[in-house]
């Protein structure tokens, strides 16, 4: 098995984020000037959005990706898990997108989506040739506006990390959620797992997989009893009770998790599960309601499996509606959700038709 040295893998990530999200985040790469309407608005630039527009675009549909630049995977060094693209950067992996979705004419406007309103539908609602759904307005931070007949929101969601000093700095680098985005590259380190939720013991176990030496940081929770101390204590998972009170941190590395009593605990990697909630303000606007998620870890606008949400016109795809997508699944939602709003375009570009014909018979 061949696998990418850390060195190698370093000097990639630093080459994407010249080339990749701080180039588009600070106006070094070519962007687009936003014409005055599109068939469809993907409201977000991610993998979730790229995806769409390129579906769209691939469809002959007039199609704007708005992105503000800021991917919740900019700090992880690469994206893994993606069949083809193992361990490329996710700098680099978005402006290979963006450049696709130019390729076949779809427009990439970098900008910050401060609005969306709902137009009147067109027609007099006699069924005559320009019937329609009601498109929408979209307004940028900057006062440009666009139209779109179909809006495809892919804003993603927040992490909500707790709030123990150097786990925001550390955050995406030695400070990890997730077991199948990170795990190989903290493989038989010392792991710690701050218990901030209901997730932590699932992440114990989870990187427990991965490293014999992992340590389970109560924190502010209750320690682990029952079942599920039974269950760490047959894994070898050490327990530490004790609020955390900080991070140590040396030559640019975690070395250790300090404790409100002094005590340091060496560590190389810690695992939380912050708790991710949508950003969802655009769509609330539009009258779609977050909604808790099973696992009590956040929120998410609930959507059908193609991404329709209860307001006509309106496609969710990736975190802002699945906050367990990676990036693959993130991709996927969003070609299942550009593919959808393409055949709703069609159903209604075709009762247009219809409709004229029959007035002109």
């Amino acid at each position: 098995m061949e696998v990418v040295d850390v060195t190698e893998r370093a000097e990639r990530a630093g080459i994407a984020e010249e080339a990749g999200t701080a180039a588009w985040a600070e106006g070094r790469e070519a962007a687009d000037e936003p014409a005055e309407s599109y068939e469809a608005v993907v409201v977000g630039g991610g993998a979730a959005g790229l995806t769409g527009a390129l579906m769209l675009a691939r469809s002959r549909r007039s199609v704007a990706v708005i992105d503000a630049g800021a991917p919740r995977n900019a700090p992880a060094d690469g994206v893994h898990g993606l069949l083809g693209r193992e361990g490329m950067p996710p700098g680099e992996l978005l402006a290979r997108g963006r450049a696709e979705v130019r390729g076949y004419g779809g427009h990439v406007v970098p900008g910050e989506v401060t609005g969306v309103a709902r137009e009147p539908a067109a027609g007099t609602g006699d069924g005559g040739p320009g019937e329609g759904e009601g498109g929408f307005v979209v307004t940028l931070a900057d006062g440009r506006s666009v139209r779109a007949r179909r809006l495809l929101v892919t804003t993603g969601l927040v992490d909500e990390l707790p709030p123990v000093p150097g786990v925001r700095e550390r955050w995406g680098r030695d400070v990890l959620h997730c077991p199948y985005c990170h795990g190989w590259e903290v493989r038989d380190q010392a792991i710690g797992v701050l218990a901030t939720g209901p997730m932590a013991l699932h992440q114990a176990l989870l990187f427990r997989q991965l490293s014999a030496d992992v340590t389970y940081f109560a924190h502010t929770t209750e320690p682990p009893a029952g079942e599920d101390a039974e269950q760490l204590d047959a894994l070898g998972v050490r327990v530490v009770t004790g609020e955390v009170a900080g991070l140590e941190i040396a030559a640019d590395r975690l070395t250790g998790v300090r404790l409100a009593d002094g005590t340091v605990v060496p560590r190389q990697a810690l695992a939380v599960a912050p708790r991710m909630v949508a950003r969802s303000g655009l769509l609330t606007a539009l009258g779609l309601t977050p909604v808790a998620h099973p696992s009590g870890m956040g929120e998410t606008i609930p959507a059908d499996a193609t991404g329709r949400t209860d307001v006509p016109g309106v496609w969710v795809a990736g975190n802002v509606t699945d906050m367990t997508a990676q990036v693959h699944a993130a991709s996927s939602a969003g070609a299942m959700a550009g593919a959808q709003i393409n055949a709703d375009l069609v159903a209604e570009d075709t009762r247009r038709a219809v409709a004229a014909r029959r007035v002109g018979v």
